[in-house]
């Protein structure tokens, strides 16, 4: 599995104007990641490799890429394991804190062809829109266009190397980090009633991007090293590019238990699975998330899956991260096939 491969030297450091674009001042600065100045002009250095659709072959699982929206640039790729039955359909949507990720990543390819491969799922990787360019709502909004997509492609039934694989009435929206932030944003802004033939299931969260202006535990006591997935200030800075602007973590788009986020008793929320990293600063947020909806009546299970960090199944290759990734892959692969 691909790694996210930074110098060692840098230490993910968060800053606000020292560099320059030109004259221009740097208005927000993830060390190595993002550096986005106050013109607009953004930048973003390779950090993983782009590849195209293809996989080993004794994968066996077919891939295609999709334009959903030839204005927005949207697109998807199709993972379609080789199966003698009819398979869940699992809409994905990658990590990067709103701001950074492809669904052309190596690293997501990898992991994605390997989760529809072993948990007997066709996926649909969406490669939204970012922020800062396109700040939040953005990406829930391709979310939702991506779905109704899909919708009228089953609909017209042009797209039966995919649609006769798939089975429409178990359909389930999941991501990681950020695009678990996404799918459950998405989630709550669906009718499954206007979806048909699609019917959704539930929701996979892999460590959920939430947060909040008073800070968990976690959030404050848990050493990340400096080639941590995910940072404290480099949390902050992304909450930052996405949010719209003059709002704060306390926005029900970051924070859903927060005082302006509506109740959950009364949202339709669909059964969700909750993947949490013992060593994540998340973890506590993630617990508080699950333990609320646990309260509210709603259908939800978690695991905590110990030693490892933020996006581990995606950015580490330690023989600890493959193990973790392989649990997880077994427990995905029972919730979509209940």
């Amino acid at each position: 599995m691909a790694t996210i491969a930074m110098d060692p030297s840098l230490s993910l450091q968060i800053g606000r104007g020292s560099n320059q674009h030109g004259a221009v001042p740097v208005k927000e600065e993830i060390q190595g990641l993002i550096k986005v100045y106050k013109d607009g002009h953004v930048e973003r250095p390779q950090i993983v490799p782009y590849v195209t659709r293809a996989l080993p072959p004794e994968l066996g699982v077919t891939t295609k890429d999709f334009v959903i929206d030839n204005f927005t640039n949207v697109w998807a790729r199709f993972y379609v394991p080789k199966s003698n039955w009819k398979l869940p359909l699992v809409v994905y949507f990658h990590g990067g804190g709103f701001c950074l990720g492809s669904a052309a990543w190596s690293c997501y390819h990898e992991f994605l062809g390997k989760l529809a491969a072993k948990a007997g799922c066709l996926i649909v990787s969406i490669n939204y829109r970012l922020a800062p360019e396109n700040p939040l709502p953005a990406a829930y909004e391709d979310g939702v266009k991506c779905l109704m997509w899909l919708k009228q492609e089953a609909l017209k039934g042009c797209s039966e190397w995919w649609s006769k694989q798939c089975n429409l009435c178990s359909v389930f929206l999941a991501g990681d980090s950020a695009g678990a932030n996404i799918a459950h944003n998405v989630a709550t802004r669906l009718n499954s009633n206007n979806l048909y033939p699609l019917t959704l299931k539930g929701t996979i969260l892999i460590q959920p991007f939430f947060g909040g202006e008073a800070r968990t535990n976690s959030e404050k006591n848990m050493v990340q090293s400096p080639r941590s997935a995910l940072s404290l200030p480099a949390s902050d800075t992304y909450w930052r590019l996405a949010l719209p602007c003059g709002t704060n973590r306390d926005h029900p788009w970051c924070n859903p238990l927060g005082k302006g986020s509506a109740k959950m008793e009364e949202m339709k929320l669909l059964p969700t699975l909750v993947c949490i990293s013992e060593m994540d600063i998340l973890r506590d947020r993630n617990l508080e998330y699950c333990a609320a909806l646990g309260k509210a009546g709603k259908k939800v299970e978690h695991v905590l899956y110990k030693g490892v960090g933020h996006a581990f199944q995606v950015l580490s290759k330690s023989q600890l991260s493959q193990s973790r990734t392989n649990e997880m892959i077994a427990r995905v692969k029972a919730f979509v096939n209940r």
